[in-house]
């Protein structure tokens, strides 16, 4: 018989109490105890436990995706292409002085910031395209922007540069509105037109071969000395990424589209009007873009030989012949120039938000 005991692996017997020593170490009084996790109480907390930490993952992937979302809205792609912009300038200005830190002449600052602290700085390289007259320094050309644009001039530097800008850039917006009305016409007419398609296109391409500063005199002899042929250089400059983005957004629709038009008996102008316009739209804008800086670019090498007084164009001749004793003049010039074509940039930038928003809540 039995004794009730239990024996451990060498055969000696323990009793009840002793077998049931492994379980008092765990809160319980034998083999047979009910599990602790089996308490009500304690699952319901593991529960809520479990709960929570749903709710948070939740809450953290609902919060990540309004990040995402913030940075993928309109205004959101908007604010990132000015932090691009930025960035690329703050990126720009720490290459340029650390090409003049190694490579440039040797420079001193006094008492800066009203320390009466000096810095001598002794470049451990030279180079001739790093000198003070081939690449002055930033702060250099940041102060000479507060200086006369003359001697015993009232105006400064700055000021001639944003009167220069404004007239450069009315002469670029009015070169860039017929450029792009010529660059859609153009493209429609191709678009529905097969035959004028491949009789012209050749010719639209060749045309941006020519080199624009052999166009421009000769615009200039054929138009005269003034606006009109400013305009005509710009307008030459912008008609081109138009029609050639336009031709291809014009064709974007889906085939579908075009069949369920054809079967309302919809005309041509209606299927233009109605379907192939607006799917062009994001296809517009970027060549609207790339026009917009390119108008810039038209009006400040028209301006040269057109004669005009008052552009970018002609500051930049100004300047040049004074550039050995004053070259910041230039750079400032060529700066504000960039910043013209950078603004006008964002502008059209600008547009093309505002017009998807709105777009975006008629469909809503």
């Amino acid at each position: 018989m039995s004794d009730g005991g239990t024996k451990d692996p060498s055969g000696r017997r323990l009793s009840h109490d002793s077998a049931s020593e492994p379980y008092a170490s765990l809160g319980a009084t034998g083999p047979h105890d009910p599990d602790p996790l089996a308490d009500p109480n304690a699952t319901e907390a593991a529960l809520d436990v479990a709960g929570g930490a749903d709710e948070l993952a939740k809450e953290t992937e609902r919060g990540a995706q309004s990040v995402v979302g913030r940075w993928s809205s309109p205004l959101g792609r908007f604010a990132r292409t000015a932090l691009a912009i930025v960035a690329f300038l703050v990126i720009a200005a720490l290459a340029w002085e650390s090409f003049k830190w190694l490579f440039g002449d040797p420079w001193r600052l006094e008492d800066i910031l009203g320390t009466g602290v000096d810095y001598f700085h002794e470049p451990p390289f030279h180079l001739k395209q790093a000198s003070d007259i081939q690449l002055p320094h930033l702060w250099e050309i940041f102060v000479a922007l507060g200086e006369p644009v003359q001697r015993n001039s009232d105006t400064t530097l700055f000021g001639h540069l944003v009167g220069a800008s404004l007239y450069t850039w009315q002469e670029a917006i009015i070169g860039f509105v017929i450029g792009s009305f010529i660059g859609i016409l153009l493209a429609s007419i191709f678009v529905h037109n097969s035959f004028a398609e491949r009789a012209f296109t050749p010719y639209v391409v060749a045309s941006q071969a020519v080199p624009i500063v052999v166009i421009a005199p000769i615009l200039v002899i054929a138009f005269g000395q003034g606006l009109t042929s400013v305009v005509i250089v710009t307008t030459y400059l912008t008609f081109f990424p138009v029609t050639i983005a336009e031709m291809r957004g014009l064709r974007s629709p889906d085939p579908r589209s075009f069949e369920l038009m054809r079967s309302y008996a919809a005309s041509k102008w209606d299927i233009w009007r109605k379907l192939r316009l607006p799917a062009s739209v994001p296809y517009l804008f970027t060549a609207l873009k790339i026009a917009a800086v390119a108008s810039i670019v038209g009006a400040i090498i028209g301006e040269g030989p057109g004669g005009i007084q008052a552009g970018l164009g002609r500051a930049i001749i100004v300047f040049f012949q004074a550039y050995v004793t004053s070259p910041e003049k230039l750079w400032a010039t060529i700066f504000a120039a960039s910043i013209t074509g950078i603004i006008f940039f964002m502008l059209v930038r600008a547009a093309e938000v505002a017009f998807v928003r709105r777009r975006g809540q008629q469909e809503v």
